[in-house]
């Protein structure tokens, strides 16, 4: 993803009342019959020539008829010169962030070339605040306050909350440019049985099909890649009332991982309220409603009557899984994935090849 474009900034601008100044001089006319002229008092002109009082159009408009120069110049002057004075107050305002600014993965976002390298912290702070689509560090305290407090359910996390916050834009950016159908729970529903049978398929665009099904149903699946100092797996949130938002993060880059990832947070968007957002982090201690959605997970893609069977009459050899998995039509890289979860399989298992690498893609 980029939002980089082509910027002219230039790092100085004239006072138009250099201008007028010099093209009083070159004709030869006093300040006061100048003004005279125009019908405006001296003091006004005096005041434009010392950069105290802007010329508005009607001004503007009297500066054209006397020295024959367009009105529209004497405005583009103006505007250019107010906006340089307005990005040198914000440049010096800026200094005072530059703290701030260097407590998110900039280098990060450069390198994903979401904003071009900075040259300066006043320019960082300035890249953060588009990034983040706020006008100033007040708008973007707001902003963070209340997600925050939409994301209370979740555990305390272990991520750098900086870096939780950016991976969170990035996932809320690509989302909006994910076009979906009005959210219809009962279609929703129907997908997920597709999607369950998926997980079986190992082909490189079976996500892309699972992402197509989604927004189907009104939910957009985003999967952003982790940033560095996250142990994010997902999170889940409404973008508005008809469009719920499920981004996965692949972090352990096991289909394993990403799928269970993938149906806890399908719970939140089935179970749990529209005005929180969700952040799951893998192996932390939960809040009841992330319990609540691991168990829905793990519900439904084996079934605990099934599970408890299986669980009670297998040796967890490789051909006992690769039936099993058969059987329900599921990854066998969920069955051990699962297994180890609970404590029945060591995390460091050759039943470990069952499960399917992911690689980023260029």
């Amino acid at each position: 993803m980029a939002t980089l474009t082509n910027q002219f900034m230039p790092d100085y601008a004239v006072p138009p009342g250099w201008i007028l100044a010099e093209r009083l001089e070159a004709q030869g006319i006093s300040h006061a019959e100048f003004a005279r002229r125009c019908g405006r008092s001296p003091k006004l002109i005096s005041d434009i020539i010392a950069g105290n009082a802007p010329i508005e159009p009607k001004t503007a408009l009297q500066f054209e008829k006397v020295l024959d120069m367009d009105a529209g110049i004497w405005l583009g002057i103006e505007s250019d010169y107010r906006l340089f004075k307005e990005r040198e107050a914000e440049a010096r305002q800026s200094e005072a962030l530059a703290s701030w600014a260097k407590k998110f993965p900039i280098n990060e976002l450069v390198k994903r070339g979401i904003i071009r390298k900075p040259l300066s912290s006043a320019e960082t702070v300035s890249s953060l605040l588009t990034f983040f689509g706020v006008a100033s560090f007040e708008a973007w305290q707001t902003r963070q306050g209340k997600a925050q407090l939409a994301y209370r359910h979740s555990p305390s996390f272990k991520s750098n909350e900086f870096t939780l916050t950016t991976w969170l834009r990035l996932g809320e950016l690509e989302a909006s440019r994910t076009d979906c159908a009005d959210y219809k729970e009962t279609t929703f529903k129907q997908s997920l049985k597709r999607i369950r049978s998926l997980t079986a398929r190992q082909s490189d665009g079976v996500f892309d099909e699972v992402a197509r099904l989604c927004s189907d149903a009104g939910v957009a699946l985003v999967i952003i890649k982790p940033l560095p100092k996250t142990a994010l797996s997902g999170a889940s949130w409404w973008s508005t009332p008809r469009k719920a938002v499920i981004q996965l993060s692949a972090r352990h880059m096991s289909d394993d991982q990403l799928w269970f990832s993938l149906f806890h947070e399908v719970a939140h968007i089935l179970l749990h309220s529209k005005k929180n957002i969700f952040v799951h982090e893998r192996n932390s201690v939960g809040t009841s409603l992330e319990t609540q959605a691991d168990k829905w997970a793990a519900d439904f893609l084996i079934s605990p009557s099934i599970w408890k069977e299986f669980v009670d009459n297998s040796e967890f050899t490789k051909s006992d899984i690769l039936r099993f998995a058969y059987e329900q039509e599921i990854t066998p890289g969920i069955i051990v994935g699962r297994l180890q979860h609970e404590g029945l399989l060591e995390w460091q298992t050759n039943l470990n090849r069952l499960k399917v690498r992911l690689e980023w893609s260029k």
